[in-house]
């Protein structure tokens, strides 16, 4: 049997994860393996360094660089508070004194008796990393982090925007080929997770986050909208850092696609359970998808669902969604695998598959244009 590696997107019902929960720079770990640990429960804790202000201390005082030292009240490494004054000029027979206070809470880092400058620095900026999911630390990295794993469902979207945030999941609408519009969102979703179907428009978006709407899991969204609601054009670089007041995870694609039946049906028997969710996207080098992950305590599905990053390939049977024009975002089953390459229509000879879609008609495209839905 002909065997390609296709990227995927994972829809499982039932499986196990770990996440790596690092710290930005070496500190300290508050948890144990084989503590339990919730989602939001602290597990490692760090502080980054303030941030650095200079001082043209002998320029301000009208002194040379060498007196800088003995016109400072304060020695390197002493706390200082804002407006405190922390030099002054002799003056004239000690009258006229000048003087030089602090614009900032911090510390005096350094007095450089050859430029006459002094460096401040802020207050350290502490820094806490949570569990981020319910379950369990198998691991701690020294200094660095932890490793926590949960068993549960575990679905990926194509397009987010938006950090971690841990919410229930609420059911919006009945439908996965229904728009989410403001009507379907009322105050009873504050700090939840709504699931939509087909699409979400700018004004759903600005209603959600008025009402305290967490997170939104869709089938798509417009460009425009997307645009619009952010403030400006996104790039290419990863998302997940935007401070957009919720979470956006679209499932399927940009436009008005309605939400896999697979997806929608798993989400909807989650319904009212906790969630964890992350907006982050990379589709560049070190791929990364948006996620919704749901900690379930049951016993592991005899249906076992297959990880491609193992490296298994396209097989026929497997369910794949389309990708690329003119099909973007149809849902299908591998129906043939041809060993031989194929002409397309850019004259160049690539791998293809024949793929039979919902309403049972089969297409054959590049290998290229789907990726494998894992259920």
């Amino acid at each position: 049997m002909a065997h390609a590696y296709t990227p995927g997107l994972k829809v499982l019902a039932y499986t196990v994860l770990k996440k790596e929960r690092r710290l930005p720079l070496p500190g300290e770990i508050l948890v144990n393996k084989g503590d339990t640990v919730s989602a939001e429960d602290v597990v490692a804790r760090t502080n980054l360094p303030g941030n650095v202000q200079t001082l043209n201390v002998a320029g301000l005082l009208g002194i040379l660089p060498d007196e800088v030292e003995e016109a400072m009240m304060k020695k390197a490494e002493d706390e200082i508070k804002k407006n405190e004054v922390i030099a002054q000029s002799k003056g004239l027979f000690g009258l006229f004194k000048s003087q030089v206070k602090s614009p900032i809470d911090g510390l005096i880092e350094n007095i450089s008796k050859i430029t006459g400058q002094v460096i401040l620095r802020e207050p350290p900026i502490p820094v806490e990393v949570i569990a981020y999911i319910d379950g369990e630390v198998t691991d701690t990295i020294k200094k660095e982090g932890v490793v926590v794993q949960t068993k549960g469902s575990f679905i990926q979207g194509i397009f987010g925007i938006g950090g971690e945030t841990i919410g229930p999941l609420a059911m919006a609408v009945d439908d996965p080929d229904t728009v989410l519009t403001e009507k379907d969102i009322d105050k009873s979703f504050k700090d939840k997770i709504i699931i939509g179907g087909s699409m979400v428009t700018y004004d759903t978006l600005e209603h959600a986050r008025a009402v305290g709407v967490k997170g939104i899991v869709v089938g798509g969204i417009e460009d425009g909208d997307l645009k619009k609601f952010m403030g400006y054009d996104i790039g290419v670089a990863i998302t997940g850092s935007e401070n957009v007041g919720l979470t956006l995870i679209v499932t399927e694609g940009f436009g008005k696609l309605k939400m896999a039946d697979r997806t929608f049906g798993l989400l909807k028997s989650l319904a009212g359970k906790k969630s964890s969710i992350n907006g982050a996207t990379q589709i560049r080098a070190g791929v990364m998808r948006p996620e919704v992950i749901v900690p379930l305590d049951m016993k592991k599905s005899d249906k076992k669902s297959r990880d491609i990053s193992t490296g298994t390939g396209l097989e026929i049977g497997m369910n794949v969604r389309i990708i690329r024009e003119p099909f973007f975002g149809a849902i299908g089953k591998v129906v043939e695998l041809p060993i031989e390459l194929a002409k397309i229509e850019t004259e160049a000879h690539v791998r293809v598959l024949k793929v039979e879609l919902d309403d049972k008609k089969q297409i054959t495209l590049p290998r290229a244009n789907v990726e494998i839905i894992e259920e």
